[in-house]
């Protein structure tokens, strides 16, 4: 039976566990060459490891999303900055030592560069060399260091206070305490990091200033030890000696220059997130017009007398294509977000699952297989129409409605579709979805050709027709509807008569967490056992009178003030709309500025009002069925004379027995609104349209 080793390999044991050890070696070579003569073979193996060191931080800093992602950037530009002064050092060395014996002296990497950028004449490699100094030490290492200065400057003195809004957060119950710790560690490494990148580009200033120094020390001592010790002619010796020091002075400068760029691009990115290419091209190319600015003003140049026409106009073309392109990609890109928005809530046919199967919609819109291409092709406009009932019920109500989840049923006929409430379906519909809806304002028959159907939401008779014919529908003055407003219409009044069912003791919280902290506050206060709760209730009450709840402060007020004195919502819900009088009047105001209003016989009057009984503080009335009947027919008359004039006015009683009547109206004129004399405004003004049993 053989045994296996458990030891891991030699290889694994040096790369894994042995790092810091191998590193402390490394910074001790470093050391070591301040001091150690190295042969040419060793040099242009340290030069090679130097130049591919800064291009991989170049690469690095071009791809990280955010600095602090390369905080360790500060350590590692210390030890490359010591890399290269060693290696100057040791060259330095070679050139002294050896230059006398021609370019190859301090080893092929410099002898390379002095070949092939000085190209035989020390001259050109001095201005290269000069250039590229200047470069270095004055635009990009002085820029960076003092961004790096005022950065970690700005850091330090935002710290208090946005360890202050940390401590709010978490106060507020905002954050979890996981989440602050993070916060507060990343707000720790962000200072730190722009506190060491501060000093750590004093290291890039100081290494350009090294290498310049050690670049005129190596010319004139070169020379020097030239014609004195080895009796070359002072031409020679300054064709040997510069040639090879400006050698050197280059294959050190192009690391420092790159990785001084490297630098810049990490402490001028900021609050940037992404990589560099990302950062700038994005945003570069979130404004089309100012590359179409820029290819008119090139082209403008190409046309001035002297310039080369050709390029300028190259660059004009150029410019203008890219903003075009940019501009096509900006919608398409709006128009794929507005689309997946819409979407959102979408669940595309078979994508049934575990979780959808047993999760409860508080609002789904179920389809028929032959509806489904108004949900999945690119430009479906139903999704979207859907989405836009929030803002509708925001704006009129004040109420959020929750998410509609869209869905194919193969269950239901073909061309059907069914609106469910909290996993009940209250609503169902027929429509044609290649074909358009024709309604006539005044009843009377229609005279295109058309299959005839209802209406779903109010039951009129309607036509579908060819869409090719709308058109000469709506010259003749007919309604034509698309099947997704058809859908969309429906849904409407189906939410409107559900929304105290869809107002859940969840979303009545989020509603409360919306106001401002002192509101909160009083809503926490309401008496009775769960404040919450009774202020549900009360919104579920005016919801569904379709009194808008927008002005929830003053509910939250009148809520407490009333709950102090009796904890029953309906006497509850009669002071808010009380207090509610200015905009319940205002949405009853017709156009000449009046409120119309139906108004109760003194009979009627007198005997609601005796009928009306208190017991322990609890209303109730005591009226026989037959009465209520009697009652009922009267008011359906007086209404439905006012609804053939198209006429809906409110129905005044006092405030005893509002309640009582809105109750007895529900089912027979919904849309009847029942006020009593308590909302009436100061300044609301009356218009008596009929009296009931008179």
């Amino acid at each position: 039976m053989s045994v296996q080793s458990t030891n891991p390999p030699l290889w694994s044991r040096l790369g894994m566990q042995n790092r810091d050890v191998a590193f402390a070696v490394g910074v001790v070579l470093v050391l070591g060459m301040l001091f150690v003569p190295l042969p040419p073979l060793l040099l242009d193996f340290g030069l090679a490891i130097s130049l591919s060191l800064s291009v991989l931080i170049l690469m690095v800093a071009l791809w990280i999303p955010r600095p602090l992602e390369f905080n360790s950037f500060p350590t590692v530009l210390l030890m490359v900055t010591m890399l290269r002064l060693s290696l100057n050092i040791s060259s330095t060395r070679l050139i002294l030592s050896r230059g006398h014996t021609g370019p190859d002296a301090a080893g092929g990497v410099i002898e390379g560069f002095s070949r092939f950028i000085v190209s035989g004449d020390f001259v050109i490699g001095i201005v290269i060399f000069a250039i590229l100094v200047v470069i270095n030490f004055v635009v990009i290492t002085k820029g960076s260091t003092r961004i790096a200065e005022v950065s970690a400057r700005f850091s330090l003195d935002a710290m208090p206070g946005k360890q202050m809004a940390i401590d709010a957060d978490l106060g507020a119950g905002l954050i979890e305490e996981a989440e602050a710790r993070r916060r507060r560690k990343e707000l720790e490494d962000e200072s730190g990091f722009f506190g060491a990148m501060d000093g750590a580009s004093k290291f890039v200033r100081g290494d350009a200033v090294a290498g310049l120094i050690i670049t005129v020390i190596n010319i004139v001592g070169g020379i020097l030890i030239g014609v004195i010790q080895h009796g070359l002619s002072i031409w020679q010796a300054m064709q040997n000696y510069t040639t090879l020091t400006i050698g050197d002075g280059l294959v050190t400068q192009i690391p420092a220059l790159v990785v001084s760029l490297a630098a810049g691009l990490i402490v001028t990115k900021g609050g940037t997130v992404g990589a560099a290419n990302e950062a700038v091209l994005g945003q570069l190319s979130s404004f089309p017009k100012a590359l179409y600015m820029a290819g008119a003003l090139l082209a403008g140049i190409g046309l001035l007398p002297g310039f080369p026409t050709l390029v300028f106009l190259a660059m004009a073309a150029l410019m203008a294509g890219l903003g075009y392109k940019m501009q096509e990609q900006a919608k398409t890109r709006a128009a794929d977000a507005a689309r997946a928005e819409a979407m959102k809530d979408v669940q595309k046919p078979g994508e049934e699952t575990t979780e959808s199967l047993l999760q409860l919609d508080d609002l789904r819109l179920e389809l028929g297989a032959g509806l489904v291409p108004l949900i999945s092709s690119i430009d479906s406009a139903l999704p979207g129409k859907v989405k836009s009932l929030r803002n509708l019920f925001i704006k009129d109500y004040g109420f959020v409605l929750p998410a509609v989840r869209i869905k194919d049923n193969a269950n239901l006929p073909t061309n059907s579709y069914a609106i469910t409430v909290q996993g009940v379906e209250v609503a169902r519909g027929e429509v044609r979805p290649a074909a358009m809806m024709v309604l006539n304002p005044g009843g009377e028959p229609i005279a295109i050709p058309g299959e005839p159907t209802k209406e779903p939401t109010f039951g009129l008779s309607a036509l579908w027709i060819d869409p090719g014919r709308s058109g000469e529908a709506e010259r003749q003055g007919y309604t034509v509807v698309d099947p997704e407003s058809v859908i969309t219409t429906h849904m409407t009044e189906v939410i409107k008569e559900h929304m105290p069912e869809l107002l859940t003791y969840g979303a009545t919280q989020e509603l409360v967490k919306k106001l401002d902290r002192d509101y909160q506050k009083l809503a926490g206060d309401v008496s009775g056992a769960q404040p919450v709760v009774l202020l549900q209730h009360v919104l579920q009450a005016l919801l569904a009178e379709r009194v808008s709840i927008r002005n929830l402060p003053l509910i939250v007020e009148a809520v407490a003030e009333a709950s102090t004195r009796n904890q029953n919502v309906t006497m509850i819900t009669e002071h808010v709309r009380a207090r509610l009088a200015n905009q319940i009047c205002k949405a009853l105001t017709d156009p000449a500025g009046f409120v119309p209003v139906l108004v109760m016989s003194a009979a009627w009057e007198n005997e609601f009002t005796e009928a009306v009984r208190m017991n322990n503080g609890e209303r109730s009335l005591l009226m026989s069925p037959q009465r209520v009947q009697e009652f009922v027919m009267d008011a359906r008359k007086q209404i439905q004379a006012h609804a053939a004039r198209d006429e809906w006015p409110a129905l005044m009683v006092s405030p005893e027995v509002r309640h009582f009547v809105r109750n007895m109206l529900e089912r027979v004129s919904p849309m009847t609104q029942v006020i009593s004399h308590n909302e009436i405004h100061r300044k609301a003004s009356l218009r008596t349209m009929g009296t009931i049993g008179g």
